[in-house]
């Protein structure tokens, strides 16, 4: 483990790259208190050079201009929505109240009507799939929130358990594509159907080609980052067409994907990979030294070049409160030059987006898709809509250049286009949320039906 001294410094304003930005400055003697204003190691490039430095050829790294990710919060194909797909496993669940995942169907269609069955493997996407295939993304990154297993040995210490049947993921691979996609996996149901369940898990994502972070056979697969390359232009920041041969040509731009599970998220301290068995990658904290522990873990494998997405699964499923740990774990991963994007996730729905010295921080992505219709309480938070977020990165520099979101409404297990009235209520609650954080969020589109965010 790494451990920086923490030392106190103020914010300065400066001119650099023509823009006036902030600076971490020596402001005083050591501070025994870890602050966002802690001492920087002097082995991380908190400020990213003017220009990006030649290769062995005199050639820059890459020419892409702009890179666009695809986001989302929680995927959970698992329970209900499982007995709907065409290969049902089986339906057992050990909670306290509901002891059958059919259970959850039903209670759906009490709600909001009858639900067919079997489906599909693209049903549960509906609308989302057309937004997809317009929008173009180079990458998208889920959090898939369920174990992908057969495995009986539930873990007996948690009161929800998660899984979908293996012959499902092909529902999954309608959403998250096969060698330009990944699926993060430190959360706190991966392991819902023990180790057996994580090792299956693993073993059907990678065989289908999809990527993964944050889980692994042991604690260094568990903390190694799932690496994208961004070949030249490809459609649909798909691989590129053939292998580059020449030794003096430019390397293909990476996007690394790194996550971390928190025990604020309630993903067990138990559940923390190691040397003997297969876990989740588990932040010990969220203090500023484990902050730097995780961008020193980054400048280990990051060379230039390189875009960089750090997941968080964190903080409560319930509230639109963001505390102060968050943001000051969130921004010193930025100020380190670790990051260039926050993918933050727990949360049963849509928090505050930051936009941090260029760089976006997501509080929380919201559920992608759950079975809780027809669950009661905490209809306030409207678990219902979600958000298909489309960040655009410099790739030169990894600053944030636009981000629009697509709101999708969940009804019958499915995603469909949020109506008029359900955008005006993510659009009245993201931006006084935003507030805090400076930015703006406004309705574009011909019909208005698109969230774009202003910093």
């Amino acid at each position: 483990m790494i451990v920086a001294a923490a030392q106190a410094f103020q914010l300065t304003q400066i001119k650099e790259r023509g823009r006036t930005v902030s600076r971490l400055v020596r402001s005083g003697p050591p501070d025994t208190h870890m602050t966002p204003k802690a001492k920087l190691d002097p082995k991380l490039n908190p400020i990213p050079a003017p220009d990006a430095a030649p290769n062995a050829a005199g050639q820059q790294a890459a020419t892409r201009t702009a890179v666009r990710l695809f986001l989302c919060g929680d995927v959970m194909l698992g329970r209900g929505i499982d007995q709907i797909l065409p290969h049902p496993g089986q339906p057992d669940l050990h909670e306290p109240y509901v002891r059958s995942a059919t259970g959850y169907v039903k209670l759906a269609v009490r709600a909001t009507g009858r639900i067919p069955s079997p489906v599909d493997a693209a049903y549960p996407w509906g609308d989302a799939l057309a937004v997809l295939a317009e929008r173009a993304p180079h990458a998208r990154i889920v959090n898939l929130e369920t174990a992908v297993t057969t495995s009986d040995a539930w873990w007996p210490d948690k009161r929800i358990h998660y899984r979908m049947h293996p012959a499902n993921l092909a529902s999954l691979t309608c959403l998250v594509r096969a060698g330009t996609d990944c699926c993060v996996l430190a959360n706190n149901h991966v392991l819902d159907w023990g180790y057996a369940g994580l090792d299956e898990t693993l073993a059907c994502l990678h065989e289908a080609g999809i990527r993964t972070a944050g889980a692994g056979h042991d604690a260094q697969a568990a903390a190694a980052p799932a690496v994208i390359e961004l070949g030249e232009d490809s459609a649909a920041g798909g691989p590129p067409a053939s292998v580059q041969e020449d030794e003096h040509a430019a390397p293909l731009r990476r996007l690394l994907v790194y996550a971390y599970g928190s025990e604020t998220a309630g993903v067990p301290p138990a559940w923390a990979a190691s040397a003997r068995h297969n876990g989740v990658n588990v932040l010990p904290d969220l203090s500023i030294k484990t902050a730097d522990a995780v961008a020193r873990h980054v400048a280990d494998m990051r060379r230039p070049g390189d875009l960089v997405v750090i997941s968080l699964h964190w903080g409560d499923n319930w509230g639109f409160h963001v505390s102060r740990a968050e943001q000051a774990f969130a921004e010193r991963l930025i100020d380190a030059g670790a990051a260039d994007v926050i993918h933050g996730h727990s949360s049963h729905h849509v928090r505050a987006i930051e936009v941090y010295r260029g760089k976006p921080v997501f509080y929380g992505c919201g559920d992608f898709l759950n079975d809780y219709e027809g669950i009661p309480g905490h209809t306030q938070y409207r678990p219902d809509l979600t958000l298909m977020y489309f960040p655009v990165l410099d790739a030169a520099t990894g600053l944030l250049s636009g981000l629009e979101a697509v709101p999708m409404r969940i009804r019958h297990f499915r995603l469909t286009h949020a109506c008029d009235e359900d955008v005006a209520w993510l659009h009245e609650t993201l931006a006084q949320q935003g507030e805090r954080f400076g930015v703006r969020v406004e309705r574009v589109g011909d019909a208005q039906e698109v969230l774009a965010w202003r910093w």
